[in-house]
């Protein structure tokens, strides 16, 4: 079963079940699904499925941050909500040490020796940890590795 078939099919168990946080949740991704699907004009397959939850992972750290700031925390509760729902649907996240092993595995392939050979690394890594790892922080154990 794809990606896109569990999520439609979570969209009616969550209907049935009455369950509204989720299905508003479920709801958002989907409509993100069917704006990317109409924008390229394109079906999406579970990689571009990926970025997309990714993506939208992504922007729930950045508005639970900002929220912090401003002290709501009503904000904060529904934001958490709905990350731990998108998450739900990415792939085990890996360990500090499996990426410091994939980094060192891909600057080694690359022959990487400076900050100036980042994007080739990251160019390598971006496919094999897609939804399984945060590109930022990948990102400054690149630099710090390379610098």
């Amino acid at each position: 079963m794809s990606l896109k078939d569990r999520i439609t099919d979570d969209v009616k168990d969550a209907m049935r079940a009455r369950d509204k946080p989720r299905l508003a949740t479920l709801r958002l991704i989907t409509a993100a699904i069917k704006q990317q699907e109409v924008d390229e004009r394109i079906e999406l397959d579970d990689t571009q499925l990926l970025s997309l939850l990714d993506k939208m992972c992504k922007q729930r750290r950045e508005s639970i941050s900002q929220f912090e700031k401003a002290a709501r925390d009503d904000l904060i509760a529904q934001e958490v909500s709905e990350l731990a729902i998108i998450k739900s649907y990415l792939p085990e996240q890996l360990g500090e040490a499996e990426i410091a092993a994939l980094i060192d595995e891909t600057m080694a392939a690359t022959g990487a020796a400076s900050i100036k050979d980042m994007g080739k690394v990251m160019g390598q890594l971006k496919p094999k940890l897609q939804g399984r790892a945060d590109m930022a922080a990948v990102s400054a154990m690149i630099k710090a590795k390379l610098g």
